[in-house]
């Protein structure tokens, strides 16, 4: 298999995509492009049915092509089993799913307001309102994963899955924007930001020579 992604500094739904393919223990080429760059936008213009939606992260799997992180993540689960992404008890599973889910879907503002950047640190960042509504509902949602469901472990469900995959760029994003947040959402954080992937990827992340000013600027409510 073959996994396309882009900036590991910014591109959130990449980092979705390769902690998938991590998470599915099954060997894959990472090729990495720079999303902001006169290359991609070439390649994407030439690229016809091998990169349909012209972004990443893209999965190829002998003639299959998904494109979606989400898609990525439901291809690899049927290849080797949904429990190594969902919980396992019924009532779980479905909570689990539903989070995802809404990740997938929502969150505009605090997606448009506080793009992911790894490597950046921002204090003091003037936030919408709208923004602080996603930031209060994120917060809710994992408060009650972690109620109901995370006894097994430090992460939403107990173990490292789906839902942690989707809420990883979130983390980043939190961290970079130094956003107070509970005691429970800080030790929740700080698991994910040690897991040994996040910490790879982290580390790629701080190696990469781009840099794209949309990204880097000063946000503004």
């Amino acid at each position: 298999m073959k996994l396309i992604i882009g900036n590991k500094n910014y591109s959130s739904w990449s980092l979705r995509g390769w902690l998938a393919a991590k998470q599915a223990g099954l060997p894959f080429e990472e090729l990495t492009v720079n999303i902001g760059g006169e290359d991609w936008e070439q390649a994407k213009r030439q690229s016809g049915e091998i990169m349909p939606s012209g972004k990443v992260p893209i999965l190829w799997d002998g003639e299959v092509v998904i494109w979606d992180s989400l898609a990525i993540m439901e291809y690899l689960g049927d290849k080797v089993g949904r429990d190594r992404f969902w919980p396992k008890d019924d009532a779980a599973r479905g909570m689990a799913r539903s989070i995802v889910a809404e990740m997938h879907s929502s969150f505009l503002a605090l997606r448009r307001q506080c793009p992911m950047n790894v490597r950046a640190v921002k204090q003091g960042v003037e936030i919408s309102e709208e923004c602080k509504v996603d930031i209060v509902r994120v917060l809710q949602l994992w408060a009650e994963a972690r109620a109901r469901y995370g006894q097994g472990g430090p992460f939403l469900f107990g173990t490292f899955g789906a839902a942690d995959i989707f809420y990883a760029p979130v983390v980043s994003r939190f961290i970079t924007y130094r956003f107070g947040v509970p005691g429970f959402a800080q030790a929740y954080m700080q698991a994910v930001w040690e897991h040994e992937w996040m910490q790879a990827w982290v580390a790629a992340s701080e190696d990469e020579q781009w840099v794209l000013e949309q990204y880097e600027v000063p946000v503004t409510a």
